[in-house]
């Protein structure tokens, strides 16, 4: 009887050895989309005024939280009953980041000519302010929405070979970290500068380490959410070449001589810049009719 019950704790123990080796990989193959997810989650809860930023942020997470509890299902019922189709969806979601990554980059070079819109002295109500929060609120969470189902392809991508208890079990851990995590990291990210104003105003002298600190983390946001907004971009387009090269055969072993991450940056740009060629003459055939 003992024996048999050791045995069990150690076949238990090697299943949850092979999970976090398989999340760990699941992790990599993942940390793109969640580099863009933090950059663009950081942008949508900034611009609050501090007592609010939280509170949104906390909204926008719950949602992302029922985002996974619908895709998690629908992901794990298509592994099952058909495969096929998360090898489909990953190549989909692929031409998806490749042309977000070379529309971000298209849009550096060639910027568009935004309307300017100037508010002198308009002063809103709380109804206007609760309204426009809730406008931002559903904004991010479809965005969220549509990155979670990105991650969750890919993570489960990595398993697809492996049995649905371990498909089930790495992909959960994943869309909780990507949860947790990217939200968590947000939360401190929209609070640099609320921290550097109370460094700056605990200090009396007009040189001092926490008011240095608190100028250093005043003008570090804008340039963080910038800095995580370019390092998103890059990663985007790694995620996407590492999702061509390893589905489609014919990329796979074009050009061996050259370094996989130059091959995968360069293959997820030219297949990006194609993908926002087609989708802008489409645009501007529809836009004439």
């Amino acid at each position: 009887m003992a024996s048999g019950f050791f045995a069990l704790l150690d076949d238990i123990a090697a299943i949850m050895d092979d999970v976090a080796v398989m999340s760990k990989i699941a992790a990599k193959k993942t940390a793109g989309i969640l580099g863009d997810d933090l950059a663009v989650n950081a942008e949508k809860a900034s611009g609050f005024i501090s007592s609010r930023e939280l509170p949104i942020l906390w909204a926008i997470a719950k949602g992302s939280f029922v985002n996974k509890l619908i895709i998690l299902p629908i992901a794990f019922l298509l592994s099952a009953f058909f495969p096929t189709a998360i090898k489909i969806i990953l190549v989909l979601g692929g031409l998806f980041l490749a042309y977000e990554g070379a529309e971000k980059i298209y849009e550096f070079f060639f910027p568009h000519q935004h309307s300017k819109h100037e508010i002198l002295n308009q002063a809103f109500t709380e109804e206007k302010i609760l309204t426009f929060e809730k406008e931002k609120i559903k904004s991010a969470i479809v965005t969220d929405f549509i990155l979670s189902v990105e991650i969750v392809i890919i993570a489960l991508g990595t398993v697809i070979e492996e049995t649905l208890s371990s498909q089930i079990m790495v992909v959960s851990i994943i869309a909780i970290i990507a949860t947790v995590g990217v939200y968590g990291i947000v939360a401190l990210i929209v609070r640099m500068d609320e921290l550097g104003y109370k460094l700056i105003a605990m200090s009396t002298k007009e040189r001092s380490f926490s008011k240095t600190i608190g100028n250093v983390l005043v003008q570090a946001l804008p340039k963080v959410i910038k800095s995580l907004a370019v390092i998103g971009t890059i990663a985007l387009l790694l995620v996407a070449g590492g999702i061509f090269v390893h589905n489609i055969a014919f990329l796979h072993h074009l050009l061996p001589q050259i370094p996989s991450i130059l091959k995968e940056f360069c293959i997820g740009l030219i297949i990006g810049l194609l993908v926002l060629g087609i989708v802008n003459v489409f645009k501007k055939i529809i836009g004439k009719k």
